[in-house]
């Protein structure tokens, strides 16, 4: 068999990312308590303890978690995630569906930097709800992120100086020290009797992307489990070279 040179891999492994992320991602809901913290511990604790009436914006680049903060969140608050796709839609809605009396939990909009005009549009007038109601009994936090900081948002103005209303954080990417203990805390949960030259291989040769991480040790799980094998860096390259779906 021809041995599989790291760059090889490499493009192996950007070419799964979507479709990992999306088919196997960790089946534990996103939560503040099972976010892998690295630098951002300050941030997490002042989103649990982020009071109704208050707005957050946190930014960072793709793969730094962004979502994961946003989705925990509103399973901490209770409230409503809104994503890029729809989300004009969405944001409509929750404008409409905010009743004196009954306000939510909070409102988590991800990916500002995606949104269009009319996305652009919902945004402003639901940062201008928020400011409305945040001294009454129906308050709401807010939490927008996106992947700059406000300053450098290439949107609309009104909307860009909103985005800088309350506290702002920057979303600090994992280290490979804090990767590979979520890595292998991951797999000890899930238990996986993973050799750590994985672990290690993963880190030098894979994606940046923890959650491409996590789905590439599910897929070798998986793997390895169909072919009634150890979970072993053999075993990864192995999959990666054979496996029709993942060819270049």
């Amino acid at each position: 068999m021809a041995r599989l040179q790291p760059q090889t891999a490499i493009l192996r492994l950007e070419r799964m990312a979507q479709q990992l992320i999306l088919d196997i991602l960790p089946s534990a809901d996103p939560t503040l308590q099972n976010m892998v913290p690295g630098g951002n511990g300050v941030l997490i604790a002042a989103v649990e303890q982020l009071q109704p009436g208050l707005t957050l914006y946190a930014w960072g680049p793709d793969g730094s978690g962004r979502s994961h903060l946003l989705r925990g969140a509103c399973a901490t608050h209770g409230g409503v995630y809104i994503q890029t796709e729809g989300a004009q839609t969405v944001l409509a809605a929750v404008l409409e569906s905010i009743v004196p009396g009954h306000g939510l939990g909070c409102v988590a909009v991800d990916d500002v930097h995606r949104l269009n005009d009319s996305g652009l549009s919902g945004l402003f007038g639901l940062y201008n709800l928020w400011r409305e109601l945040a001294g009454g009994q129906d308050a709401f936090r807010l939490l927008v992120a996106g992947d700059r900081a406000p300053l450098q948002m290439p949107c609309r103005e009104d909307v860009r100086t909103r985005l800088g209303w309350g506290a702002v954080f920057r979303l600090e990417p994992l280290s490979d020290a804090a990767k590979f203990d979520a890595l292998r805390h991951y797999a000890k949960q899930r238990g996986m009797p993973l050799s750590e030259d994985v672990l290690r291989w993963l880190l030098t040769h894979g994606s940046r992307d923890i959650r491409v991480l996590f789905a590439m040790l599910d897929a070798l799980d998986r793997y390895a489990l169909a072919n009634h094998r150890a979970l072993t860096l053999p075993l990864l390259k192995t999959m990666l070279a054979n496996d029709p779906a993942q060819k270049i």
